[in-house]
């Protein structure tokens, strides 16, 4: 429950500091083009508010005021009780307000609609503009605290553990990664993945020789596996030390045993190991049989109440670290270039969510919410809020009404065309547009009821 609330506050905490990024870069294009901003809200306030400060239009009745001309008092400020998302509700616009009645009346030079293609078009772009520039921001401000570091892969000399997806390709446990259709390959992340999944063939170091893998044209990322990573650095199940009063103990391990096998399940590494003990928990097992190696092959058995952590810890290899650090002004072009590259990547992964597989990926809260540390991380707390906050601006600038991209799509006809499309378009695209946002709500929604619940 503990790990809930901290990733719970997290999420809270990440997104609120994106939305309210977003929405203000919609209002400070307002302000400049001196567009009246009717409401600012964190969160959607459909029927009460948690907090808000009123504007002078909201504190009279006579809603005539609408029709005067702008002032600093005009903009009511609230914390809505819905959180899936905020709002800039600026006049003289078709937006998820839904405000047609504003719509009927004479325009008024302050409104959205009064103002030239141009300045309309900053105003909607203002949003995704702000939320990319904040990305860039913190990924510099991370880099300057904390630097980059990373393990080399190819001075891992026990090499890579993979998955059952990747030795249907030819990997084994053990190979060293080299190259990458002839690229040199240094750190283990998702560029690296998806370098894979694009590749023709990997080349990796097993038994002292080079060995070339081919990848299949039909590869892709969707297809390394989900419930075990791709790879990870192999880690031999040389116990370290006992913790006192556990089944370890009980069993007899000592320090230097390289644990092989439990209860005739393979263990010599270890995610294979914890692999093994999950099977056997799950079975209700109330006996266990190691083979460990120690001066020779042993075998050590015990009784349990039931099988849980064995109460050992592990040789972690001793790998080099390859660390870089930023002064402040170098942060801000290497903050630019890795920003950059994670929106690439964003960019290039989306067109996955077109397949049957890629649709289950789509999450809402549940699902953002895992991927934040179970434990309070400044340093990935603000790498996970730099990435969603790219993920809100792609997704924001998509051409689908109801999103910013739909707006600009609309703005830049125009541009091109000289033509405006009527509010009763308009209107009906807003419409369009909210359906199709709700279906992926709904869609969203249902993905995490079926991973966290059924």
């Amino acid at each position: 429950m503990e790990i809930f609330f901290i990733r719970a506050l997290q999420l809270i905490l990440s997104l609120s500091i994106l939305i309210l990024i977003h929405e203000f870069g919609h209002y400070l294009f307002s302000k400049i083009f001196k567009v009246r901003v009717e409401k600012f809200y964190l969160f959607f306030d459909w029927g009460i508010s948690l907090f808000m400060i009123p504007s002078r239009l909201s504190k009279k009745e006579d809603k005539a005021l609408i029709k005067l001309p702008p002032t600093k008092d005009d903009t009511e400020y609230g914390i809505g009780w819905i959180p899936l998302g905020g709002y800039c509700k600026i006049s003289g616009m078709i937006d998820e307000s839904m405000d047609t009645e504003q719509m009927q009346q004479p325009v008024q030079p302050w409104e959205f609609r009064a103002k030239p293609a141009w300045q309309r078009l900053l105003i909607m772009v203002g949003g995704v503009m702000f939320n990319f520039i904040l990305a860039l921001f913190i990924y510099s401000m991370v880099l300057f605290t904390w630097g980059e570091s990373y393990t080399d892969i190819q001075k891992a000399t026990y090499g890579m553990e993979f998955n059952q997806e990747a030795k249907q390709l030819g990997f084994v446990d053990g190979d060293i990664m080299l190259r990458v259709d002839g690229k040199d390959v240094h750190k283990r992340d998702v560029d690296l993945l998806r370098a894979i999944a694009d590749s023709r063939e990997v080349t990796v170091l097993r038994n002292g020789a080079e060995t070339v893998i081919p990848i299949p044209e039909e590869f892709g990322l969707l297809d390394m596996g989900k419930e075990v990573p791709f790879m990870q650095f192999l880690t031999p199940s040389v116990v370290d030390s006992v913790v006192a009063g556990t089944t370890a103990e009980a069993l007899g391990i000592m320090e230097g045993d390289k644990i092989l096998s439990i209860c005739g399940k393979e263990a010599e590494t270890n995610s294979k190991l914890r692999a093994a003990l999950q099977e056997l928990q799950e079975a209700g097992t109330k006996e266990l049989t190691l083979s460990v190696m120690r001066d020779s092959l042993t075998t050590l058995s015990a009784k349990v109440d039931s099988v849980g952590m064995l109460g050992v810890y592990f040789r972690i290899p001793d790998y080099p670290t390859i660390t870089k650090e930023y002064g402040f002004f170098e942060s801000f072009p290497a903050g630019i270039v890795y920003g950059c590259n994670v929106l690439k990547g964003y960019v290039s992964d989306f067109k996955y969510l077109a397949s049957a597989e890629g649709a289950k990926s789509v999450g809402m809260f549940g699902t953002i919410g895992s991927m934040f540390p179970p434990t309070w991380n400044w340093y990935l707390f603000w790498n996970m809020t730099a990435m969603l906050s790219l993920i809100l601006a792609f997704m924001n600038i998509l051409p689908i009404p109801a999103l910013d991209g739909g707006h600009v799509l609309f703005l830049l006809v125009e541009v091109v065309t000289g033509r405006k499309p009527s509010d009763k378009f308009m209107e009906r695209a807003q419409m369009v547009g909210m359906i199709i946002l709700f279906g992926l709500f709904v869609l969203a929604f249902y993905n995490d009821l079926a991973r966290f619940v059924f």
